[in-house]
């Protein structure tokens, strides 16, 4: 019954930004994390940024490093991604993903835990012109 709904891809310019929200239902979590992924063109998922459900704490990856922001409101069960000075590398299919065990490291530093991760949205696809 969990659900994971993402919404606010699309086109962007180069040096542009756009936020990304997760919607969520039937997910509830004191002990696990929620991310945002992203597939590129030819390339493995990989974690961009994750975010805590226990302490709120936060990891990025460092190709996105100070342009990326997650963020949550529990009361609107929502997960947001701000993404600002976007680059032509930050193109692909971004996913929604949540897990009640997996802790925020976990998430986000291990490498291929996409597998293990329980709960995914669609993907929405963001496309960053040059």
């Amino acid at each position: 019954q969990v659900q994971l709904v993402e919404s606010g891809g699309g086109l962007v310019q180069r040096g542009g930004s756009m936020r990304l929200s997760c919607t969520t239902s039937g997910f509830t979590s004191n002990n696990g994390a929620i991310a945002w992924f992203r597939q590129a063109p030819g390339k493995e998922r990989a974690a961009v940024s994750c975010i805590s459900t226990k302490d709120a704490t936060t990891l990025v990856a460092d190709s996105v490093t100070g342009r990326f922001t997650i963020s949550r409101d529990i009361a609107k069960n929502t997960v947001y991604l701000d993404m600002n000075n976007l680059k032509p590398e930050d193109t692909g299919v971004y996913f929604c993903a949540a897990d009640r065990m997996l802790i925020v490291q976990a998430m986000c530093l291990e490498p291929d835990v996409w597998l293990h991760v329980d709960y995914w949205g669609q993907g929405i696809q963001v496309t960053v012109s040059s």
